[in-house]
């Protein structure tokens, strides 16, 4: 019978102070870091404050998406996603389908790391890397990369703390961060005064390392170890975190990729996902203090970024399309959507 690890069955999500992992005592950073740990592997969805990402920053993206949003949807589908040779740009209502077929109602702008074109990756077409779609408002670009710079800065100190929580060397994971396909959307839920209380993105886990989240109103649920949905409302100044399938992986369970999804909700709601990935061609299997038979049994090496690209694939009515027509084809060895999580291991029970 599997021992991968399982959840506790907790009600609320755990709050870790992190601003611990910034000192330049090791004793105290190690501290921060086994916090991290017990939350990691007791819900897998915690709090962090102490992040050191400045209020103002967190205003000016906020500020930026409401603009943004606030335009005529003509206006804005000059930046479809569909557009961009990176998948970058503006995700319109229904654009996303999520695992059983239920169409998000959702929009969204999509960025990342900027790349040129003459980058080697680049040139070589490899998927989600490349230049952002930027829009034509004073002031979007500077206050959206401003943000993405500081998030991903705290997500390579939050790596940090994980490799120390794992027994790792500090640094050992940032040979795999020279130009990951991290994430930042932007994410409007239009105000609903009919809404019902109803899933509205159907529960799934995140494919990268983790997720870094600024939300606006409550809305985002989570899976605990029972099978049960715990609220997680937004935090004064803190920052939502959860883990996803990359590390589930490389700790061959020990940390598990939290179900969560987001219910209507009657106020406007904006998001603000960081998901902080490796660079897309690196290969994920459990790390050797974590290599049991079970373990990697249950975890077959996976690529990054053919991960990363399928789920997407599988999930944006752009990308489907070329799939169907033969434009496009999934890696070898994709999973389906919703593989990693609890809400895959109640699915298979």
């Amino acid at each position: 019978m599997s021992q991968i690890r399982t959840h506790t069955g907790f009600d609320r999500l755990p709050i870790v102070d992190v601003s611990g992992l910034f000192s330049d005592n090791e004793d105290r950073r190690l501290a921060t870091a086994l916090e991290l740990d017990r939350a990691a592997r007791d819900a897998g969805f915690f709090y962090v404050t102490g992040h050191q990402i400045a209020r103002e920053q967190q205003a000016a993206l906020v500020e930026h998406a409401k603009r943004f949003f606030a335009a005529p949807d003509d206006w804005k589908m000059r930046y479809y996603i569909g557009q961009s040779t990176a998948h970058r740009g503006y995700v319109p209502e229904g654009e996303e389908v999520f695992a059983g077929g239920k169409r998000d109602r959702k929009e969204a702008f999509d960025t990342g790391r900027e790349l040129p074109p003459d980058d080697p990756d680049v040139k070589a077409g490899t998927p989600m890397l490349g230049p952002n779609l930027w829009p034509d408002q004073p002031g979007f670009r500077d206050a959206v990369s401003g943000y993405y710079d500081a998030a991903f800065a705290l997500g390579r100190t939050l790596l940090h703390g994980f490799a120390l929580a794992l027994g790792l060397p500090e640094a050992h994971f940032d040979t795999y961060l020279q130009k990951p396909p991290s994430q930042l959307r932007l994410v409007h839920y239009p105000v609903d005064p009919s809404a019902e209380d109803r899933p509205g993105i159907g529960a799934h886990t995140d494919y990268e390392c983790f997720t870094i989240l600024l939300p606006t109103a409550p809305g985002l649920e989570v899976m605990n170890g029972k099978g049960e949905w715990i609220d997680a409302p937004p935090i004064d100044n803190a920052f939502v975190v959860n883990i996803g399938d990359m590390l589930e992986v490389w700790t061959g369970g020990t940390y598990v990729a939290t179900s969560h999804r987001v219910r209507k909700v009657k106020e406007e709601r904006y998001s603000f996902p960081l998901f902080f990935a490796c660079d897309y061609h690196t290969v994920v299997a459990p790390l050797p203090p974590f290599a049991t038979p079970e373990a990697l049994a249950k975890y077959p090496p996976v690529s990054a970024g053919n991960h990363l690209f399928a789920q997407t694939a599988q999930s944006f009515t752009y990308l489907k399309q070329r799939l169907e027509s033969g434009e496009l084809a999934l890696p070898d060895g994709s999973k389906a959507l919703a593989s990693f999580g609890q809400q895959a291991r109640y699915s298979a029970a």
